[in-house]
């Protein structure tokens, strides 16, 4: 059995004083606008990134990189070459930079190493040290022999005291932000 649904306004034309009355309470759009199809949602598009991964303090991350100051860099990694970010290397105010060290292992022997990360990713992040633009620091086994997957700065650094690494900081800035962190919070739109 099909229904016929009950009209909203009566068919009969308004008189004029109450069709008045209901245009400035406003009733007449608002029962017009209930009967229309609502527009369809924008389309929200969406790009994919290789999702590359990080150890800070022990835990693994993945991040994106979408821009580097370095030509050559940009060209291997497929992304924005972007000289002006080295100005991101220029002291704050407070003797601070924009930027934190990333530090990448020559010959890609390991995966990087952040100085920090979102805590907890997204708009919620309480870290303040926390920066997605990174000065790429290059780390090479001095001692083969003691080489070995450094998963923290502080291991880094204690492995240079010692002398089985040396550390070159570059000129280098690269913009790679953490989209997920050690515990799986991630950005929205990161599978």
């Amino acid at each position: 059995m099909t229904r016929t649904p009950r009209p909203l306004l009566p068919a009969a034309p308004l008189e004029p004083a109450r069709r008045d009355t209901l245009w400035r309470l406003g009733a007449v759009p608002v029962l017009a606008g209930a009967c229309a199809t609502p527009p369809p949602a924008p389309a929200v598009e969406t790009v994919g990134l290789p999702l590359r991964r990080a150890w800070i303090d022990g835990r693994r991350v993945d991040y994106v990189t979408t821009d580097v100051s370095d030509a050559a860099m940009a060209q291997a990694m497929a992304v924005n070459f972007v000289p002006r970010l080295v100005h991101a290397l220029r002291p704050a105010p407070a003797g601070q930079t924009l930027v934190e060290r990333v530090y990448m292992f020559e010959r890609e022997l390991q995966i990087n190493v952040f100085a920090s990360a979102p805590q907890p990713v997204g708009a919620r992040n309480a870290d303040a040290g926390y920066s997605p633009l990174w000065r790429v620091a290059m780390v090479r086994w001095l001692r083969p022999a003691a080489q070995r997957e450094l998963r923290s700065e502080e291991a880094i650094l204690a492995a240079a005291e010692r002398g089985d690494v040396a550390i070159e900081l570059t000129g280098v800035v690269a913009n790679c932000p953490v989209v997920r962190n050690a515990d799986g919070q991630a950005l929205g739109g990161v599978r």
